[in-house]
């Protein structure tokens, strides 16, 4: 056979495989890469490439971006983006080039506004929790605080996607374990850096937090976001181990470097309330992973879309969307990142259910929804570049500040 007729012949399978994975996830996929459709591939380091093509759905064609990703180059490795504290935005673009990456997507959905709590700030902080290089940065909110569409059935917001300090991609659930001892005994931790707390809980901000104001996270209820603010709260802070000051009203500006604040709401509050000044407190919190027993470099939170190979059960198949994704091939070490296109002519977007079938498409035997619409932004250095470059179009119009983000990280 002549290299040309193996090329038609290879083309023509893959065409076969990737219309039969859409019919098995129950999405109407005609194929992942029409012909006419597929730009070259383009290395961004080694190890890390980019492509994109059209991709015919259901409610019409859109445009996809796709990073793929190859963990066993010694070189290659992926980490947290994000601006140094969890309350706080900032573009993919910008948050990938001071961290140094060479390519990126952005990451959870994230508390964007307070619309049902009039005069209170939002604190652009996840919904799902975050490991940043290694060590816990914040936990998930309650699931009925959650933004972003419905979660999957059988699913929260303690989902996260993640690599291990073996270079191992994986899904997991991480939730945080946690205590404050006080003199009068110990009292559970409900909560670390998050913008909503509990029902009677007491929760613990760090630096880590950021500047922004604390009251958002006694609002709401655990079930309905858009209960209102809770009118029982006190917050306690604690320096070097010791309480210095308390507080009826959660405040805002920055932490400083050994200290920790704790609010409480309902009950917490109520705790809190006994104790004084100068008595000692230790607080303890650790992010507990259901699954794996190693120690996460990074992980984010999202919800899973596909799980062995085959998508998660109850995926909406009928709203369609601009969509952001990740997914998981090679026993975890290699990655496709996924971003579609923003533009008008391609806004219509995939279902939750076609995003599962084209990840699998894309040979992903686990994948992972993160944050979409305006969020979805993908971006890489080009050939001979020092610094990233949008490659979607955001459906904004321009980049939307987000808080986190996956970072791709290359060091020959």
């Amino acid at each position: 056979m002549t290299r040309r007729l193996k090329r038609l012949a290879a083309g023509r399978t893959v065409l076969t495989v990737l219309t039969a994975f859409g019919v098995l996830a129950g999405a109407a996929l005609s194929g992942a890469a029409p012909a006419g459709a597929v730009e070259a591939v383009t290395e961004i380091a080694p190890g890390v490439t980019y492509e994109q093509f059209d991709i015919t759905a259901t409610r019409g064609v859109t445009h996809a971006h796709v990073l793929r990703v190859d963990l066993r180059n010694p070189y290659v490795h992926l980490d947290l983006l994000y601006p140094g504290v969890a309350a706080d935005r900032a573009p993919v673009s910008r948050l990938a080039q001071s961290a140094g990456a060479v390519a990126g997507v952005n990451g959870d959905f994230f508390n964007i506004n307070e619309v049902q709590h009039p005069g209170v700030e939002a604190t652009g902080a996840t919904v799902g929790p975050l490991i940043a290089h290694g060590r816990p940065l914040k936990a998930a909110v309650p699931n009925g605080q959650r933004f972003g569409p419905a979660l999957p059935p059988g699913t929260n917001t303690r989902e996260v996607f993640g690599v291990g300090v073996d270079r191992r991609a994986r899904l997991d659930r991480l939730s945080l374990v946690g205590s404050v001892l006080t003199p009068e005994g110990r009292l559970p931790l409900g909560g670390l850096n998050q913008y909503a707390l509990p029902e009677n809980s007491v929760g613990a901000f760090t630096p880590k937090w950021g500047s922004v104001s604390r009251v958002r996270a006694t609002c709401g209820t655990d079930t309905v976001r858009a209960a209102p603010c809770s009118t029982d709260t006190y917050e306690v802070t604690v320096r070097r181990g010791r309480v210095v000051s308390a507080s009826n009203t959660p405040g805002s500006g920055p932490i400083a470097a050994g200290t920790t604040v704790l609010v409480g709401r309902e009950a917490g509050a109520q705790q809190l309330r006994k104790l004084s000044a100068g008595e000692r407190v230790t607080v303890r919190q650790r992010l507990w992973a259901a699954r794996s027993r190693i120690p996460y470099r990074f992980a984010l939170g999202g919800y899973p879309v596909l799980r062995g190979g085959q998508p998660s059960a109850g995926l909406d198949s009928t709203t369609s969307a601009v969509r952001t994704a990740v997914g998981i091939a090679g026993n975890g070490r290699r990655l496709v990142l996924l971003a579609l296109d923003g533009a008008p002519a391609y806004r219509s977007g995939l279902s939750i259910a076609e995003v599962a079938a084209q990840m699998r498409a894309l040979g992903s035997v686990d994948a992972f929804s993160l944050d979409g619409g305006g969020s979805s932004t993908l971006v890489a250095r080009e050939p001979g570049a020092s610094a990233v470059s949008v490659r979607n179009h955001p459906s904004d119009g321009a980049e939307r500040p987000v808080p986190t983000g996956i970072g791709v990280f290359s060091s020959p």
